[in-house]
């Protein structure tokens, strides 16, 4: 292997989460959560990329010289190109008590998107049926109910506009395929840089301008309330929009 071709691959493993760069958000005995990067898998998938799972299996066992496997448990994902929260488990009985406080829906999460459109309402709700696509991993959005569709609902609010783009701040009430994405393209907020769903350009990155920014539920063991906020990717549009 070139010289050339070395530098390409350590430049696209370290963009990445790895061991050295991993952003913890919040540890204790029973949890870990992290700040994701884009292109970072949550768990392993058949493209057999490292996923985010291991690292943060390779840092509990460097910092706590753990011998032997290091539990680590997935309680949900992220689409690989969207970047924020994502919350771990260290203990089987922190993972099924937070898979059952996800499907109870007493875990609430808020994303920060930004669209080249401006939506038509400052805040909203927004109800389709989507219905995904296994061969091209695409949902698709319908105003009324079709065979083998899923009821979607999220709220957003406008909370900035710059000169180009739109901050959204948006709250899930269900949990579907990339929803997000989806219904906001639907109403013809592409989110920037998500080739899938109608944006004009990709990111350099790879990645796309959603970003899982704030999580707040009780502790799956401990029952203290948990409130956390990822800071966004360092890039000139993150930053002008906090």
């Amino acid at each position: 292997m070139s010289n050339l071709s070395n530098l390409s691959n350590q430049s696209n493993l370290s963009k990445y989460s790895n061991i050295s760069n991993l952003q913890i958000l919040y540890e204790d005995n029973h949890i870990v959560i992290v700040n994701k990067k884009a292109g970072d898998i949550v768990q392993g998938d058949k493209t057999g990329d490292k996923p985010l799972s291991e690292v943060v299996k390779e840092y509990i066992k460097d910092k706590y010289n753990k011998p032997g496997n290091v539990y680590l448990g997935v309680a949900h994902r992220l689409d690989r190109p969207t970047t924020g929260i994502v919350i771990f488990a260290k203990t089987s009985k922190a993972l099924s008590r937070l898979n059952k406080m996800f499907a109870n829906k007493e875990v609430s999460k808020t994303y920060w998107a930004v669209t080249k459109q401006k939506p038509n309402k400052a805040n909203d709700t927004l109800i389709h049926w989507l219905k995904k696509n296994p061969k091209n991993n695409k949902s698709t959005a319908y105003n009324t109910e079709i065979k083998d569709s899923k009821k979607a609902i999220l709220h957003y609010n406008l909370l900035k506009s710059l000169e180009n783009y739109h901050l959204l701040e948006i709250n899930l009430e269900t949990g579907r395929h990339h929803q997000i994405r989806c219904q906001l393209s639907q109403i013809g907020c592409k989110i920037k840089g998500d080739l899938k769903y109608g944006a004009d350009r990709s990111n350099k990155d790879g990645g796309i301008h959603l970003h899982s920014r704030r999580v707040e539920f009780k502790h799956p063991v401990s029952k203290e309330l948990i409130s956390i906020t990822a800071p966004t990717p360092t890039d000139p549009i993150w930053e002008a929009c906090n």
